[in-house]
């Protein structure tokens, strides 16, 4: 008799273990699926940042590209300045006759000379001399406005004398004589060379 007792005993631990057992697998696929999803959410979450970072330097970079074309353009050019020297004409004012004394400087483009190979030294010899130095572009540039000269005073003369006293008296009026200058005065160089400005030095009305 005590034999069936003892099978009747063990089937509750059986089970017991059956139920302990799936509870542990429970907790590890539970364990396993959150890792899963936390590693989804980390790489989803480093993918978009990655992105937007990205963007925000590829945004960032055209900004200052933009900016430092933008300064470039706003930098002033510089050239060579031509004094033209003193002029004194009368004006278009029929009455009181009115005449003008201005002192006219013109500043046109000065490019850059092109970079030319430096002489061989020979070997040998005696008494020998360095090669002579390059000239000055700038110099070249002076004399040839030499040749210009008096065409470029008669085109200035040729604008402020078609003006009245009360046309260069004002600001605007100052910055349209200086711009038909300009124009006239290229219209000399034929593309050769540009003004790029016109400066008044003294500027009196009588």
């Amino acid at each position: 008799m005590a034999k069936p007792q003892k099978k009747e005993d063990t089937k509750p631990e059986k089970d017991k273990q059956q139920q302990d057992g799936g509870g542990s697998n429970s907790i590890i696929i539970n364990i396993v699926t959150t890792a899963i999803i936390c590693v989804i959410f980390i790489g989803v979450n480093y993918f978009l940042q990655s992105n937007l970072l990205t963007n925000h330097l590829k945004a960032v970079t055209a900004e200052q590209t933009e900016e430092e074309s933008e300064e470039n353009l706003d930098k002033p050019q510089k050239g060579l300045v031509v004094e033209l020297g003193d002029f004194t004409m009368n004006l278009s004012d029929i009455e009181p006759r009115r005449y003008l004394k201005a002192e006219v400087a013109i500043e046109v483009t000065n490019p850059e000379p092109v970079a030319e190979e430096e002489p061989k030294k020979e070997s040998g010899g005696h008494g020998g001399h360095g090669a002579p130095a390059a000239p000055n572009p700038k110099d070249a540039i002076i004399e040839e406005m030499e040749q210009y000269k008096p065409a470029i005073r008669d085109a200035i003369i040729t604008v402020l004398s078609s003006k009245t006293s009360d046309e260069l008296s004002t600001t605007a009026g100052k910055e349209l004589a200086k711009q038909q200058i300009a124009e006239s005065v290229n219209g000399i160089f034929d593309g050769e060379r540009e003004v790029i400005r016109v400066s008044f030095g003294q500027f009196i009305m009588q």
